[in-house]
């Protein structure tokens, strides 16, 4: 394979843009071009990320006040689960740690082994958690030693929108224009795409960002399906927004547990994305739209929209001269905010490889392709894990997912974690193991035995330590400035 000297980008919206302003900016001598059609538009709702967003921004050099202003943006330091264990119940899954995670120092097993009524809430020994359930905010870098990470909220059209200017003046070439057949090379590759209007666009790499189409993966080389919705059965979204509340613009994004799935709150400057997640299995579309209406903080400002979908992803991303990021390549439910991850993911090993001296060969082609598919399977492991846990009992959904056979990766990993506190890491992780610990701690999810090394701190000194980084960070949180409030500073740059 050759190193790919036009690049054709098909589909705009966030992968797209994502894409080519990676592209442009990162490669030199490449001629990329995006098609894109404004028939078609693109799913834009509220989106909530990953902190791996800040990297991106970086490496493409976007100003965050820029940014934020651009997109409505609103930062986020985690999120709330509502009703996830039992309804009434709440816990956080932020970016933060709990101290150390093994020996006779580590805060969980210390914090487990004196239980609630001794050691506190478990939540309150994780920064960014405390900041969250106070509503402040403040950037890592201004406060010496934090040891959290953020992401964003914002508005994913603004956002496709605003990279998309970035990247055209950067030199990638914009065609407005729908695609109506794809042409294929000798070898079963794309030689290019005709346009409505009859212009043909060929390329030497054509780069899927289609959405749910999966336009040339999908339906042009028939790249199968790897369905993943036996373990995650939600295949609906009814997605609204809604006049901000007056309660503030809290810093977190909030996932409540319902019926037939859960209900996304996503807090942005001048409104509130809301969505229902749902499966429809187990409730209706009429009724899973009224629950989300029942979950909204104001007035709507638009009618509900419907997005369908199944979870899971394309047998192989890289297949002859068309890669798939995005949707194109798969989708897995949005509870902790991984679309955009998943596509950075897969762009940056593509950088590298088109930016690597040596031209892309079959081994460097079977390694993306393989590394992606075990970062869906990670990732998917880890999603179930909010479900598999519940306590709830009381719908069809939460019965069956509490009592479902689960992937031996996932089923081993609990394993691991009943029989000895052992957190297991794999490669191509989404999550690291301070991740898995807070939904287990906030699923009251706990190992059978402790580990006798606890013993080697008397009560007293557990009880001391856990109490000083407590109090430590409520005094921290206390002195930082409400969300809204440094927000609004970073805007006035």
């Amino acid at each position: 394979m050759s190193n790919f000297d036009r690049i054709v980008v098909v589909g705009g919206g966030t992968a797209g843009w994502m894409t080519a302003l990676a592209l442009v900016t990162g490669l030199r001598g490449r001629t990329v071009e995006v098609i894109e059609s404004e028939e078609i538009g693109i799913v834009g709702v509220g989106e909530a990320t990953f902190p791996s967003i800040l990297e991106y921004n970086r490496l493409v050099g976007i100003d965050e006040a820029d940014f934020l202003r651009a997109t409505e943006g609103t930062y986020k330091l985690g999120v709330e689960f509502r009703d996830w264990r039992q309804q009434g119940e709440s816990y956080f899954h932020t970016f933060g740690d709990f101290g150390s995670l093994t020996g006779s120092h580590s805060l969980w097993g210390q914090h487990r082994r004196l239980g609630d009524a001794v050691a506190g809430a478990f939540g309150a020994q994780c920064l960014p958690t405390v900041m969250a359930q106070e509503g402040r905010f403040c950037a890592p870098n201004a406060i010496q030693g934090a040891p959290f990470k953020y992401a964003y909220h914002f508005d994913a059209s603004l956002y496709a929108s605003y990279l998309r200017r970035l990247a055209v003046r950067r030199g990638a070439n914009r065609t407005e224009g729908r695609i109506i057949a794809v042409k294929r090379r000798e070898d079963g590759g794309v030689r290019s795409v005709l346009l409505a209007d009859g212009r043909e666009i060929h390329g030497d790499l054509f780069i899927d960002c289609s959405g749910f189409r999966s336009l040339l993966l999908g339906r042009t080389l028939e790249e199968p399906f790897v369905d993943f919705s036996h373990w995650l059965p939600v295949d609906r979204a009814w997605a609204c927004p809604c006049e901000p509340s007056g309660d503030g613009i809290t810093p977190y994004t909030r996932a409540t547990a319902l019926e037939g799935g859960w209900a996304w709150r996503i807090p942005l400057q001048q409104r509130t994305g809301h969505g229902h997640v749902f499966s429809s299995r187990y409730i209706s579309e009429e009724r899973a739209r009224d629950q989300l209406l029942q979950q909204l903080d104001g007035r709507p400002l638009a009618e509900p929209r419907l997005l369908r979908f199944t979870t899971g992803h394309r047998q192989r991303f890289w297949v002859h001269n068309v890669v798939a990021l995005g949707l194109s390549a798969g989708f897995l439910e949005p509870l902790e905010s991984t679309s955009i991850f998943l596509i950075q993911s897969g762009l940056g090993r593509l950088m590298r490889l088109l930016a690597a001296a040596a031209p892309v060969d079959a081994a460097a082609v079977e390694d993306f392709n393989g590394g992606l598919v075990r970062q869906f399977a990670r990732i998917r492991d880890f999603i179930i894990l909010h479900y598999c846990l519940t306590a709830r009992r009381d719908s069809a959904l939460w019965r069956d997912m509490a009592g479902m056979a689960l992937p031996e990766t996932l089923a081993f990993r609990l394993h691991a974690w009943r029989e000895s506190g052992v957190l297991l890491e794999y490669d191509e992780e989404g999550f690291d193991a301070t991740s898995w610990l807070a939904i287990h701690a906030g699923m009251d999810h706990w190992p059978g035995r402790a580990d006798p090394v606890l013993q080697e701190l008397s009560r007293e000194q557990a009880q001391q330590a856990l109490a000083q980084r407590r109090e430590a960070i409520a005094r921290l949180v206390a002195q930082l400035p409400a969300h809204a409030d440094y927000l609004g500073q970073v805007l006035a740059r």
